[in-house]
């Protein structure tokens, strides 16, 4: 079963952007893109998560699974860590990563977590 990995395309990092410039979630989406997703996880942007001071944000979302929504992730240095993330949860049937094995940014970084939707 395929879970989603949607990155905010429009986060800033709460800093204004210099004309023309690319918004970091943007950056975010690219870098995540260009690096691949890991099995089981799909990569889709999103245009806010609502999050704006936080930024740049991402959600983790799959059916009958806990979600997740993560904060403060930095397009040049998270990549890694991001889809070593969404590799866990895409392996777990109900989203709950064992707290141990997420990665330390999912551990201090996380701004919310949402029951699954009743079926």
């Amino acid at each position: 079963m395929t879970v989603t990995l949607h990155v905010c395309t429009t986060c800033k990092m709460g800093r204004p952007l210099p004309e023309g410039a690319a918004p970091p979630g943007a950056r975010l989406l690219a870098a995540l893109a260009a690096a691949g997703a890991p099995r089981g996880v799909r990569i889709m942007p999103v245009e806010c998560l609502s999050a704006c001071d936080h930024g740049c944000n991402i959600a983790l979302s799959g059916p009958g699974r806990w979600s997740y929504v993560y904060r403060g992730m930095d397009p040049d240095a998270d990549v890694a860590d991001i889809l070593a993330g969404a590799a866990a949860y895409a392996a777990t049937k109900d989203g709950l990563v064992p707290w141990r094995e997420r990665p330390v940014i999912f551990r201090r970084q996380s701004l919310a977590r949402i029951p699954p939707m009743e079926s």
